[in-house]
């Protein structure tokens, strides 16, 4: 549908936003809209403008997206009255095993244990089971690993539009520092953050098989 009011695109655009909840691609509300690159740049802009600082709702923008967030400022008061399951905390074997997946990827879990040093399985879980990285491919190697990357949400939790943002490696790991201690600091205040320290626990369901082929065929990197 042709957008023929261009006085209030702004407006629209901010509509659809709201009732999409999720991060809507561009090139995706320009077909809809019929509108240039240009006008939709621009009202994008503004709304960034308009919804940032102090104000309750930001508008991010990542990848090629853009979406409707809640102002990280005012986490807890939204936590309190909505009451709703906290993110799990995440362990510093699982930052520092998200921050290699970030500049490696895409990788597999026995080159993210050849940097480490240690195993890796249950830092790859957790990270999975956030959306943090997923599975993009199998390794064209022996036992064919799986390759794993970083999501979408990745980008939304570091506040990075795209992967081409990503900070010199100290930084991001100071980044990470920063990000932990917060979320430890959080955890704390209540009985769910031991409950996603790493155990020692059974192998993840979809790391079993691709652990009996390394048994078999040796190192699969």
């Amino acid at each position: 549908m042709k957008v023929e009011n261009k006085k209030e695109l702004k407006e629209i655009v901010l509509s659809i936003l709201f009732v999409a909840g999720d991060g809507l691609d561009k090139d995706f509300i320009l077909q809809k809209l019929e509108i240039s690159p240009k006008e939709l740049d621009e009202v994008i802009e503004e709304l960034c403008k308009e919804y940032d600082g102090e104000k309750g709702i930001h508008v991010i923008k990542f990848k090629n997206k853009v979406q409707l967030a809640s102002n990280p400022q005012y986490a807890e008061y939204i936590s309190e009255v909505l009451n709703p399951v906290r993110e799990k905390s995440l362990t510093r074997a699982a930052l520092e095993t998200l921050a290699i997946i970030a500049y490696k990827q895409p990788i597999t879990k026995l080159e993210i244990e050849d940097i480490r040093r240690v195993n890796c399985d249950y830092a790859v879980q957790i990270l999975v089971d956030q959306n943090m990285i997923e599975v993009v491919g199998r390794k064209d190697a022996v036992g064919k690993p799986l390759l794993f990357g970083t999501t979408e949400n990745f980008l939304k939790r570091f506040n990075l539009q795209d992967l081409a943002d990503l900070p010199d490696y100290e930084q991001l790991l100071e980044r990470i520092k920063v990000i932990n201690e917060e979320e430890i600091k959080n955890a704390e205040s209540d009985s769910l953050y031991n409950e996603f320290e790493l155990q020692t626990e059974e192998l993840p369901d979809f790391l079993k098989d691709e652990d009996e082929l390394n048994k078999v065929t040796g190192d699969a990197s």
